[in-house]
């Protein structure tokens, strides 16, 4: 079987069995791989000299970078993509491309090239932030922008964000990235504090979207679904989890797309703290199926 594969990709080039992969033309290959993901077109480029060139051509990586994908290079430093090809324009942009002092990033999915976006909770207003009898900023490894929000107490609990970007077409899906309890590492390994953890199972949270065009999502959810296990306090506390918002359509990728975000609980009746805030997520939303895991609806 290998020697079989190894002499049709061989082709005329030191084989006597006729026409291989390697008598395909460049161009043919090149057409056939504008059809294929990103990775499946570097694994078929170690097969011969043609397949190597079209996994090279810039017709083909054009294809698999999006509409706006200029406006992410705007981001950088000219010098950073000045003169490259577009196969090399790709493998920048599928790495986090930093935006507004380095609070929000953008990138392209690497098997897709979609847009994706993350913002960071230092981009966000969160009521009562610069007291730190309620808020502290926590340096740590677990968040992509190495810092997160931990609330130990408030009873006005607010957070809000805003957006705007040049979105290609798609339908996108919001969500925050919180965790309950907070998170150290003692003696190398990973433990969760829940003291400061209450008051999540009292009343839900209010989860809101807005868009510059009209489009709006709203949703509640309790943090803490403690159930009868009080010990642990089930399956949603010490462990990061996604809790989606809602969805907006991106139709006209020319006009920057501009979305709004909150979480609230502003009963004060009873305070609240415990609350780990690190980013919102914005992701193309058949590809955040692919990651449900974690992901609350």
């Amino acid at each position: 079987m290998g020697s079989s594969l190894s002499n049709l990709t061989e082709g005329s080039n030191g084989s006597a069995m006729g026409p291989g992969l390697g008598d395909i033309p460049e161009g043919c290959v090149a057409c056939v791989f504008t059809y294929l993901t990103p990775p499946e077109i570097c694994n078929l480029a170690r097969l011969n000299r043609a397949f190597r060139g079209a996994a090279s051509s810039d017709s083909v990586w054009e294809t698999k970078l999006p509409a706006n994908y200029q406006d992410l290079l705007d981001l950088l430093p000219p010098e950073r993509y000045l003169n490259l090809s577009k196969k090399d324009l790709y493998s920048i942009l599928s790495r986090p491309v930093p935006f507004d002092d380095g609070n929000k990033e953008v990138w392209l999915d690497k098997v897709t090239g979609r847009v994706c976006m993350a913002i960071s909770a230092k981009a966000m207003a969160i009521t009562g932030i610069e007291d730190r009898r309620y808020w502290n900023w926590v340096p740590t490894e677990e968040s992509r922008f190495h810092v997160i929000a931990y609330l130990q107490q408030i009873w006005w609990f607010e957070v809000d964000g805003v957006v705007r970007f040049r979105l290609p077409a798609d339908i996108y899906t919001l969500s925050f990235r919180l965790h309950l309890g907070r998170f150290s590492k003692r003696l190398g390994r990973r433990v969760c504090n829940y003291e400061h953890a209450h008051g999540w199972d009292i009343k839900p949270v209010q989860f809101e979207l807005s868009t510059s065009d009209g489009q709006q999502a709203l949703c509640e959810c309790c943090l803490d679904d403690m159930g009868e296990d009080v010990v642990i306090g089930g399956h949603k506390r010490g462990c990061w989890i996604e809790y989606k918002v809602g969805e907006f359509i991106v139709t006209d990728s020319e006009v920057a797309t501009e979305v709004r975000f909150s979480m609230k609980q502003i009963d004060c009746t009873h305070s609240k703290g415990g609350l780990c805030v690190d980013s919102v997520f914005i992701i193309p939303s058949d590809l955040k199926e692919h990651r449900k895991k974690g992901v609350w609806n």
